[in-house]
């Protein structure tokens, strides 16, 4: 008794009583400097504008001369010189739990129908670190993403890390939304970055579906957000598919767009004083990008397989976001423009896609399978232009003719309805009568 008494009188000591108030001395931009409260990296602040009103919640993004920069997750309409700012001495905090699913969810989690959000959450922290690599299981397993092209020739592992890349229009937002409905994960994490407002409820309620919903929670952040509210939507989503992985659950992350949250960094970085590199992005755009792309994957207790879409600057795919994802993820799917105006959908285009797994997860059979459509397709391709105008006479090269005798069928075996659903093995089997039913 006697020693827990000194452990309280020590704690007592140790203690600070007094709480320290910062005061609001500029506001520039996306910037706020205030001086006075005590404060690290990361923490959230709040500036008090009037005593009845709610607080605006900020973040601790940096300093210059010992002030504080912070930046707001919402609008700084009403502040002014003066304005107190209290710090709360904590990261942001978001409550996850089952009572998530089927919801619609802003970066700090809570619902956007205003609805309250349900009981039995428990607080977790948002920015989290990378699983250590040594706990990082092997990807030995492939999940069925119900797209017919990714099944059979870009198979996909459970937990592996997928990058769409493409331009605007191509059919991104489409793509996810059948992955979601049509994957075997116990759940779907969608997070939809910069988004234009009228885009989110289409998603919804078209790409997505009442089914698609069911089974997945969404993280909305649109593009009149601050900056600050469109990275913490990407780590918000990460968070939640993290706290769902430890439960040993198979998580489906999809993320629209990547681009998109390095824009939002690269606004952050100019703002705080950071020089501009390549292309106008920050250092910090690209220490941030492995930092996130990072948290998902395999680990000792369950799997986070994640599809991030990468917009790509006038189809430019060595574009500077695009050439640092690609290093950094399993693999790349490009969906082509031309594919998509020709009316294929999805508009992948095989040749310049690659899932860095495929080899390791399917069997013998499969992957020769696979290996034959893609030497077809190859050989059509290279030979397209005599082909077209008629230059090349059957009978000329034995390989050519045979390319040319599949490639419509391999064409109208590319093509999926957004309505269609095929399972992992009736991939398989469809793309072995394609190729048995062929002449030889």
């Amino acid at each position: 008794m006697e020693v827990r008494v000194k452990q309280f009188v020590s704690a007592i000591k140790q203690s600070d009583p007094y709480k320290r108030y910062g005061k609001i001395s500029r506001v520039i931009g996306l910037m706020i400097e205030s001086e006075g409260q005590e404060a690290n990296i990361g923490e959230v602040c709040l500036i008090h504008i009037h005593a009845n009103k709610q607080p605006i919640l900020s973040e601790v993004v940096g300093f210059n001369n010992e002030k504080v920069i912070l930046m707001p997750y919402g609008e700084v309409s009403q502040v002014g010189p003066g304005c107190l700012v209290e710090s709360t001495g904590k990261p942001l905090k978001i409550k996850i739990g089952q009572g998530l699913i089927g919801k619609v969810i802003d970066s700090l989690g809570h619902p956007l129908d205003q609805s309250p959000l349900p009981k039995g959450l428990s607080s977790y922290t948002t920015d989290r670190n990378p699983p250590n690599p040594m706990e990082r299981m092997p990807i030995n397993q492939p999940i069925q993403s119900g797209v017919k092209v990714i099944d059979s020739l870009l198979t996909t592992g459970l937990g592996q890390r997928i990058g769409l890349f493409a331009g605007s229009g191509v059919g991104k937002s489409t793509l996810l939304g059948m992955i979601a409905r049509n994957s075997n994960a116990d759940i779907n994490v969608i997070a939809l970055i910069g988004e234009r407002g009228r885009e989110v409820r289409e998603f919804i309620e078209n790409d997505l579906g009442e089914e698609g919903l069911r089974n997945s929670i969404v993280v909305v952040a649109t593009s009149d957000q601050p900056a600050l509210m469109r990275i913490k939507g990407a780590y918000t989503a990460t968070a939640i598919c993290e706290y769902f992985r430890e439960l040993g659950y198979n998580v489906n992350l999809l993320m629209d767009s990547v681009t998109r949250v390095a824009i939002a960094q690269r606004e952050i970085g100019l703002a705080t004083g950071e020089p501009p590199t390549t292309k106008g992005y920050t250092p910090s755009v690209f220490a941030l990008l492995p930092k996130l792309l990072e948290r998902t994957g395999n680990n000792s207790k369950g799997t986070i397989t994640a599809f991030y879409t990468v917009l790509v600057d006038g189809d430019d795919m060595n574009e500077p976001i695009a050439d640092t994802v690609r290093g950094i993820l399993d693999g790349h799917f490009v969906l082509d423009r031309k594919l998509a105006e020709q009316g294929q959908y999805p508009a992948i285009n095989v040749l310049r896609s690659i899932s860095r797994v495929m080899n390791g997860i399917v069997d013998e059979e499969h992957l020769q399978l696979a290996q034959e459509i893609r030497t077809l397709l190859a050989t059509y391709e290279e030979n397209s232009e005599l082909i077209q105008i008629g230059a090349y006479k059957r009978g000329t090269d034995r390989d050519i003719d045979r390319a040319i005798i599949f490639y419509p069928k391999i064409q109208s075996f590319l093509k999926q309805d957004i309505t269609e659903h095929t399972t992992f093995e009736e991939s398989i089997i469809q793309m072995k009568d394609l190729l048995n039913g062929g002449a030889k």
